[in-house]
């Protein structure tokens, strides 16, 4: 799987092998308090380089879904605006941020396989 859809150099903290809340908050257009609610952590863990490594566990499903969706819908932008708006079929009107916020990153990257492979073609 290519995480190059959201440039991963740029997204890591300086040199280090965490991923950036920061850049993934603003590649969905959300605070860093309301990443840590849909991703299930305290907001002090993304934002200090102590939870470093709980906050890249706790980011990693959400990266996923967002590079997955990205090389589907073609770019970045694409990918946030589907993530945050667009209604998944089967989960009666519910959006993958909807489902990642229930933790249920899982189904979201479940559907995505389902349509990589041609599922709802």
């Amino acid at each position: 799987m290519s995480v190059a859809v959201l440039d991963v150099s740029a997204s890591r903290f300086g040199s280090g092998p965490y991923l950036s809340a920061r850049r993934v908050a603003e590649l969905l257009g959300v605070t860093l308090s309301e990443l840590a609610g849909l991703v299930g952590v305290a907001r002090n863990t993304l934002a200090s380089d102590a939870g470093a490594r709980k906050a890249d566990a706790a980011l990693s499903p959400l990266v996923r879904i967002l590079a997955m969706a990205g090389e589907m819908a073609g770019g970045d932008e694409r990918a946030a605006l589907w993530f945050k708006h667009q209604p998944i079929p089967g989960w009666g009107g519910k959006t993958a941020y909807d489902l990642v916020r229930e933790g249920k990153a899982e189904k979201v990257l479940a559907y995505l396989e389902a349509v990589r492979s041609g599922v709802y073609a």
